[in-house]
């Protein structure tokens, strides 16, 4: 068995990916709303702070900061997957994933990878190198070809607030 270590910095910064299982599925664009939902009750019941966040059709990118004194990214995760699921499988998706015996033995939907990629936000250079990799995820697959023209990322927000400079606009 792996040992995975993580940082756990209370008041941390830290960039997550985050995938399904299936790589070849787009429910997460489906099922956009219900992912919204699902972060913002998690973020009701143990705030954070999203610095940046970006939705791709089976994979998505974000960077959080937690608040002082708490370091809890997992719980939060997998309360926002759980969320995510029995909302997503109450209005009838039923994936047809291969289920390992342990996934079945915990009774997983098989939606999620079981497990997400994080990285401890350093410094404001390392910051700012990964709130930009999550405006720019959607042009580097090919999807757009600037990143203002991805509806499911903050880069609109960015806008707004003068800390991206939209092109050709």
């Amino acid at each position: 068995m792996s040992a995975y270590r993580r940082i756990h910095v209370p008041g941390g910064t830290y960039f997550f990916t985050v995938c399904l299982a299936d790589r070849a599925s787009d429910l997460l664009l489906r099922e956009v709303s219900a992912l919204r939902r699902a972060v913002r009750f998690t973020m009701a019941e143990r705030p954070f702070q999203i610095d940046a966040f970006v939705v791709l059709p089976d994979h998505l990118h974000t960077v959080w900061t937690l608040p002082c004194g708490d370091a809890d990214f997992s719980v939060r995760w997998g309360a926002i997957k759980s969320r995510f699921t029995r909302e997503v499988r109450r209005v009838g998706f039923n994936p047809t994933l291969p289920q390992s015996p342990s996934k079945r033995r915990k009774g997983e939907a098989g939606i999620w990878q079981r497990r997400f990629w994080e990285h401890f936000i350093r410094d404001e250079a390392d910051f700012a190198a990964h709130v930009g990799y999550c405006h720019w995820n959607p042009v580097k697959h090919g999807f757009v070809e600037r990143p203002q023209e991805w509806p499911h990322s903050s880069v609109h927000r960015a806008i707004r607030r003068g800390e991206f400079v939209a092109e050709g606009g």
